[in-house]
């Protein structure tokens, strides 16, 4: 496939693509709102001549953070504009730089939405995190002379292997980029492969281990444990979970109480839209449970609290004792395994990590990660950490020793993409 026979694609799956957007607006109605900036129409406000970041969802704009904070000290005289294609990802960049950035959706990738985008932007760099890789909006870009950084790149084998199926497309793109930091070599290799150009890649590491944890944050989580009255209660957290995951840790938190009735589970699903379906999940398996949203304290008697607010999962792992990071009893993957590390959390998760594959060996290898299979063996691991103060001790001293060992990617990517503005 090139890109004249995905771009004609793509016109045609329009159709089924606005059909898809008004479902996902039954359960979370933000997805019908702003409908125009997708198609590069009435787009706020927009200064050109900056820096262009674009970071997918959430969890990129987390990512991406450091970086973007890092630019605006830097490059104070321009203008940064985020972008992102989520509700939940536009709801997290406004709550992580307010007014300090400029904001909007995406367009999708159709040669003229992309033209008319970069037309209106006119960046002077543009910054794409991970693995959100558009060939129109890339070739634009080149068009215009503009370049194009991947940022804290990341190419599973899985992946590797689905753009090179289509490698008339894939190629031309990754050969239009400027600049691909990689979190790995391994992940060198395969964009090598795929068709970047050898002087484009660079191993820069992964910008996640630049994490850095406000020390306010684990004093103000003590002190609302105290005032739960749940100091010496024995606290879990299940956090980013997806579909299908939920009954697994519901399953061994069941078991946890059995032996520690006042065992509390802290319960955070990955997307907002499955707040309301979980939290009548925990209540339909016969569990007291309180909404964090609501803001109500867990009692004596509750054994699961959810967390169903924006931009708290920092805090929630801070309230814990263990931390069982999902997306990985399914196979969607896994997710940031570093938040709970930094935080000195024993982390625990499922075996499906292809996302974080380095990452994950680095924390196994050190010691500091467990993985689990079922419900059994995470409540058996979570009840040796809760027992055994020296064995959480060592799996939280290892964690923070590979952040430590790992960190100085970011300067790394900013030294990159200081030479691409010249």
């Amino acid at each position: 496939m090139n890109r004249a026979l995905y771009a004609l694609l793509f016109h045609l799956a329009l159709p089924l693509i606005l059909v898809r957007l008004l479902w996902r607006a039954r359960r979370a109605p933000a997805y019908s709102k702003r409908i125009g900036e997708r198609f590069a129409l009435r787009l706020p406000e927009l200064q050109p001549g900056g820096i262009w970041v674009h970071a997918v969802s959430v969890g990129e704009s987390i990512a991406a953070a450091p970086m973007i904070r890092a630019l605006m000290a830097r490059h104070p005289d321009l203008p940064i504009t985020v972008t992102c294609m989520t509700p939940t990802g536009s709801e997290r960049i406004k709550a992580l730089f307010g007014d300090t950035v400029q904001h909007c959706y995406l367009p999708y990738d159709l040669p003229w939405a992309a033209s008319r985008f970069l037309d209106r932007l006119q960046p002077k760099l543009a910054v794409v995190m991970e693995t959100e890789l558009w060939p129109n909006h890339i070739h634009q870009c080149a068009r215009r002379g503009i370049p194009v950084a991947l940022a804290n790149a990341r190419l599973s084998e899985r992946s590797a292997r689905g753009y090179a199926r289509f490698g008339r497309l894939t190629a031309p793109m990754l050969a239009e980029l400027s600049l691909i930091a990689t979190q790995t070599e391994a992940e060198a290799q395969r964009f090598k492969q795929l068709g970047a150009r050898d002087a484009s890649v660079q191993v820069t590491g992964s910008i996640k281990f630049d994490l850095t944890i406000d020390p306010a944050l684990p004093e103000r989580a003590a002190q609302l444990r105290q005032q739960w009255g749940a100091a010496t209660r024995p606290v879990w957290i299940g956090a980013s979970t997806h579909t299908g995951e939920d009954e697994i840790l519901l399953a061994a938190h069941r078991l946890l109480v059995e032996e520690q009735p006042s065992a509390l589970l802290i319960l955070v699903p990955r997307h907002p839209e499955r707040f309301g379906s979980v939290y009548e999940l925990c209540r339909k398996q016969g569990f007291p449970t309180v909404r964090r949203s609501r803001d109500e304290p867990p009692q004596t008697q509750t054994q699961v609290m959810l967390g169903d607010t924006m931009g708290e999962l920092l805090f929630l792992y801070a309230l814990a004792d263990v931390a069982y990071v999902g997306g990985s009893l399914v196979p969607t993957g896994g997710h940031n395994l570093l938040e709970p590390a930094a935080l000195g959390k024993p982390v625990l998760t499922g075996p499906h990590l292809f996302n974080f594959l380095d990452i994950a060996a680095q924390l196994r290898d050190a010691g500091a990660l467990g993985e689990v299979t079922s419900a059994p063996e995470l409540a058996a691991a979570i009840k040796l950490f809760w027992g055994d103060p020296e064995q959480a001790e060592r799996a939280r001293a290892a964690g923070l020793a590979v952040l430590r060992n790992n960190q100085g990617a970011l300067d790394r990517l900013l030294a990159g993409l200081k030479a691409l503005l010249g």
